[in-house]
């Protein structure tokens, strides 16, 4: 992205922010953009970025209105003209609300939409982490129940080896008492 450093000493760098009702068609909406382009371009101004961030919830009504879109636009411009827009802005049909600042120096445009995109891409949904959740949990499950079966079957050997050797023992006991050498004596 473009980092912002105005080319001369009478012109800034302004960020303004326009919040406009949803409900606008495509061919209204187009209108509306030329509309307030057209005022920055009527004061010298020059566009160096715009970034749609598109319907959004709003924290409180404005102007009846619950949800909106907003606008990012980056102008370079004439300080003394940014009250003139401001003004024309305050009154301008379809403006919900607008705010501008002055970026510092060396600030990076960074376009909230294409980032917003990208994270929308790569999150995972609720459903999906709640699968994911359960799928690890039975796994943890099965871990433990594997451990559990091999802990018992490390026992059963411990206890059957001194069971063979008490069949053995009654074995040789049994051969032992059946020798007739010993009924003799």
């Amino acid at each position: 992205m473009p980092e912002i450093s105005a080319t001369s000493e009478d012109t800034r760098i302004y960020e303004w922010c326009i919040l406009y009702p949803y409900l606008l068609g495509q061919k209204e909406e187009r209108e509306f953009f030329k509309e307030v382009e057209d005022l920055f371009s009527e004061v010298g101004a020059t566009m160096v970025a715009k970034d749609l961030w598109g319907r959004r919830g709003l924290a409180y009504p404005v102007k009846g209105a619950k949800e909106g879109c907003f606008v990012i636009y980056h102008f370079e411009m004439d300080p003394s003209k940014v009250r003139e827009v401001d003004l024309a802005l305050r009154i301008m049909k379809g403006v919900l609300r607008h705010m501008f600042l002055k970026p510092p120096k060396h600030y990076q445009i960074l376009k909230f939409s294409e980032k917003y995109e990208q994270w929308l891409k790569e999150r995972e949904t609720t459903e999906e982490v709640k699968t994911r959740e359960q799928e690890e949990k039975v796994q943890e499950q099965v871990a433990r129940k594997a451990k559990r079966q091999a802990k018992l079957a490390t026992e059963r050997k411990k206890v059957k080896e001194p069971a063979l050797e008490a069949e053995d023992l009654t074995q040789k006991i049994e051969e032992l008492i059946s020798d007739d050498s010993l009924h003799n004596l």
